[in-house]
């Protein structure tokens, strides 16, 4: 079994006011399905499941034991397949939890990591445009990484990686579209190329010359006064 162990508890009640009761007593429901059995509601610490998700650094991805106390209920591993949030107080409010097979390969999306400062960044001032933040694998749940690294050091300006030219670790399968683009340098563009202070430098400039001309014109409106 995994390292994280979640308590929960058979849930009886079902509708909003059952689960407005739950989360009044600091709890939240839950159900659980998978691996051919059928879904079982649950309850369960919204506090200690974020707690668990905190310390992992696979996030979501991260393999969890649930277990109910006093209850006829067989342990089981699941990923946190979907947690819903309050859209403006962020408290959980729902949790799907998969019931998965340690022998059996699962899909998962995992975050990708850029390692390293492209030489088109550093010595030629482009700029890094990373269009694809997850990549989506298959592997057995213990094989899951936390992330994918990238090595984007060699790339110059107008250079790209693609899902294809991404190496996975031993035993993990792409499932994501080969064609995709990752990340990218792309050239300044002309307004970022022409440094602010020598547009000013000129403004004054032009400000300096038509100032004479200006004070010269007012001075016969002045004497007649």
């Amino acid at each position: 079994m995994s390292e994280n162990v979640l308590v929960v508890e058979l849930r009886e009640g079902a509708g909003k006011g059952a689960a407005r009761s739950l989360r009044r007593a600091g709890r939240a429901p839950a159900v659980v399905y998978g691996k051919g059995r059928e879904p079982v509601p649950l309850s369960f610490d919204p506090a200690e499941l974020l707690r668990l998700l905190a310390k992992s650094e696979a996030g979501l991805n991260t393999l969890i034991d649930l277990r109910a106390e006093g209850a006829k209920f067989a342990e089981r591993t699941i990923l946190v397949k979907e947690l819903q949030r309050d859209p403006i107080r962020g408290k959980v409010l729902h949790a799907d939890f998969y019931e998965i097979d340690l022998t059996r390969t699962v899909q998962v999306e995992v975050p990708i990591h850029l390692v390293g400062t492209p030489v088109g960044v550093s010595l030629s001032g482009g700029i890094l445009d990373h269009n694809l933040r997850e990549l989506e694998i298959e592997c057995l749940p213990r094989a899951i990484p936390d992330s994918i690294d990238v090595d984007v050091s060699a790339l110059e300006i107008g250079g790209s990686l693609h899902v294809r030219d991404i190496a996975l670790p031993e035993g993990v399968t792409l499932i994501s579209d080969l064609d995709l683009s990752v990340v990218s340098v792309i050239a300044p563009s002309a307004e970022e190329i022409a440094p602010p202070v020598v547009a000013a430098a000129g403004e004054a400039a032009a400000a300096a010359e038509g100032a004479p001309a200006e004070t010269a014109a007012a001075k016969p409106g002045g004497g007649g006064e």
